[in-house]
C-alpha cells in the first residue's frame, strides 16, 4: 500500500512538472508570432502604467513606446517622465529599459523582455504551489485539533497548491499578459512573493514583496493586512472560536476527570488563537527598511530629473488622478470622460475610498483566511482600480483556485465561466466596431467593460457566500462530533 501512495504521488508530481513546462513552452512559441498576434495593442492586456510596448490606435494610427520611450530619453539625458508616455518606477526603467534596446538579428523585438515574463510567471506559478502547500498542511493540522479526520478522507486528487499553479499558468489571460509586452507578470510575482513570505513565516521576503508590489503598482498596498493575519496567526484555519469552544471543553472534562489534580484556570490562551505581534512589528520594521531602499534608488535614478517630487507626480498622481481616458477594460475611463469638471475631484475621491472602505468589514468577517482575504482584496482592487488589464484578473483568479474544496459549492460557477469567456470574446469585437469600422461607437466597447465589472461583483460575492458557508458547515460537524 505504501509503494501504491508513493508511486501516485510521483505520478501527480512529475504530471505537474509535464504541464508546467508545456506551458513555458508555449508561451516562447507565441512570442515569435507578435505581428500576428497583436496583444500588445489590445486595451485589454496593455495599460499606460504597464506597457512596454503599447499601440494606442487613432484615427491617425501612432504608435506609443512606453518603457522603451521612457529609456531612449533617459539616454538622451533627458526625464523619463518628460514624454508623458512613461509613468512607471524608476528603478524598473533601469532594469528592463536597457532590455528593450538591445537588438537579437532574426528575432522579434522586445524578445528579451518576453522571456523575463516568462521567466516571472513561472516563479509565480511555483510561489502558489507553494502556498498551496502550505495552506493544505494548515487546513489539515486545523481538521484533525477539531476532531475532524474525517473531512481529511474528501481531499482531492491533485493538491489544490498544483491546481491553482495550473490554473495560473494555463489561463488565458495570463498567457495574454506575458505574450503583450507589459509589466503585468512582474508586479504579479512580487505581490505573490509577498504572500508566500508571510505564510511561510519568512519576515524580510515578506515585507521585500509588498513593498516592491506596492511600488510597481500602488493598488497591493492592501496585502498589508493579509500579510499581518498570515504572520500572527496560522495562514489558513477555520472560525477561531471553535477552538477556543475545543479547549474549553477538553479543560472542562479534564477537570471533571481529574478534580483531585492540580487545578487548570479556564483562562489559559490555546496555543491557536495566539497572535504574534513580535512577528508583526519585525514585519514593520523590514518594511522601513525595503522601502527606505527603495526610495534612496530612486531619488538617485532621479536626482537630475526633479526629484522624488516629480517621480510621485508622474506614477502616482498619474494613477489616482486618471489622467489618461484611453479605453480599456475598466469603468473609469468613460465615467470621467461624461462627468463635468466640477464634480471630477470628488468622484474621484468616491472610486478611489471605496477601496479603502471595504478593507475593514472584510478583515474582520474573514480574519481566519487570509490567503483568501488576500484574493478578496486583489479582485475588489481589479475591479475600481484606474487602469485594470486582463493580468489582474489572471492574478485572483490563480489565488481563487488555491480554495477549490472550499469554493466547490459556490453558485453560478458555470454562469461566470460562460460571462469571463463572453466577455474576452465580445470585447475585441466591439473595439473593432468603434474604432476600424466605425460602425460603433463607444458605448459599445463600454457595455463589455460593464459587464465585465458586474461578474467580477458576482465572483467575490459568491466566493465570500460559499466560504462562510463552508465554515458553518465545519461549525455543525463540531457540534455533531461534540454530543
Amino acid at each position: 500500500m505504501e509503494e501504491k501512495t508513493r508511486n501516485k504521488i510521483n505520478e501527480k508530481k512529475l504530471g505537474f512538472w509535464k504541464w508546467a513546462i508545456a506551458s513555458v513552452i508555449f508561451r516562447l512559441i507565441l512570442i515569435y508570432f507578435p505581428k500576428n498576434l497583436n496583444l500588445s495593442s489590445r486595451p485589454e492586456v496593455s495599460t499606460p502604467v504597464t506597457s512596454l510596448r503599447r499601440r494606442n490606435y487613432s484615427l491617425y494610427k501612432y504608435i506609443h513606446m512606453y518603457v522603451a520611450e521612457g529609456y531612449w530619453l533617459k539616454q538622451l539625458s533627458m526625464s523619463p517622465y518628460a514624454g508623458s508616455m512613461y509613468h512607471g518606477s524608476p528603478l524598473l526603467l533601469s532594469v528592463l529599459g536597457p532590455l528593450t534596446a538591445i537588438k537579437i538579428e532574426g528575432q522579434p523585438n522586445h524578445l528579451l523582455c518576453s522571456l523575463v515574463s516568462v521567466l516571472a510567471d513561472f516563479i509565480c506559478a511555483l510561489l502558489i504551489r507553494a502556498i498551496g502547500r502550505i495552506l493544505q498542511t494548515a487546513h489539515g493540522q486545523n481538521l484533525k485539533s477539531l476532531g475532524l479526520d474525517t473531512m481529511l478522507e474528501d481531499i482531492e486528487i491533485l493538491p489544490s497548491g498544483d491546481i491553482a499553479a495550473l490554473v495560473y499558468l494555463w489561463n488565458p489571460f495570463t498567457i495574454f499578459t506575458c505574450v503583450g509586452y507589459n509589466t503585468s507578470p512582474v508586479e504579479n510575482l512580487f505581490a505573490v512573493l509577498s504572500l508566500y513570505g508571510a505564510s511561510s513565516g519568512i519576515v524580510p521576503l515578506a515585507a521585500f514583496g509588498w513593498v516592491i508590489a506596492s511600488h510597481l503598482s500602488l493598488y497591493p498596498v492592501v496585502l498589508v493586512i493579509p500579510a499581518i493575519l498570515l504572520l500572527g496567526y496560522c495562514p489558513d484555519m477555520p472560525p477561531r472560536k471553535l477552538f477556543l469552544q475545543r479547549n474549553l471543553q477538553k479543560t472542562g472534562d479534564e477537570r471533571s476527570t481529574k478534580s483531585h489534580v492540580q487545578h487548570r484556570p479556564l483562562t489559559n490562551k490555546p496555543a491557536e488563537a495566539t497572535f504574534f505581534w513580535w512577528r508583526v512589528i519585525l514585519f514593520f520594521l523590514w518594511a522601513s527598511i525595503w522601502i527606505a531602499y527603495v526610495l534612496i534608488l530612486s531619488a538617485i535614478s532621479v536626482k537630475e530629473y526633479g526629484g522624488l517630487p516629480e517621480m510621485f507626480k508622474r506614477t502616482y498622481g498619474f494613477i489616482l488622478t486618471v489622467k489618461d481616458l484611453s479605453p480599456n477594460i475598466g469603468v473609469l475611463w468613460y465615467f470621467f470622460a461624461e462627468v463635468f469638471d466640477f464634480f471630477r475631484n470628488f468622484f474621484l475621491i468616491v472610486f478611489h475610498v471605496n477601496i479603502l472602505f471595504m478593507i475593514l468589514p472584510l478583515a474582520i468577517r474573514l480574519n481566519h483566511r487570509p490567503c483568501f482575504l488576500a484574493f478578496v482584496y486583489l479582485a475588489i482592487s481589479s475591479m475600481l482600480k484606474s487602469y485594470p488589464s486582463v493580468g489582474d484578473s489572471a492574478l485572483y483568479l490563480g489565488l481563487m483556485a488555491l480554495f477549490v474544496n472550499e469554493l466547490a459549492e459556490m453558485q453560478f460557477s458555470f454562469f461566470l465561466f460562460c460571462g469571463y469567456v463572453g466577455v474576452s470574446l465580445l470585447s475585441p469585437v466591439m473595439h473593432n466596431l468603434w474604432i476600424w469600422r466605425g460602425t460603433g461607437n463607444a458605448n459599445f466597447y463600454f457595455a463589455t467593460a460593464m459587464a465585465y465589472a458586474c461578474f467580477q461583483i458576482v465572483l467575490v460575492v459568491e466566493s465570500v457566500s460559499a466560504m462562510l458557508n463552508h465554515d458553518r458547515k465545519i461549525r455543525k460537524l463540531c457540534t455533531i462530533t461534540k454530543g
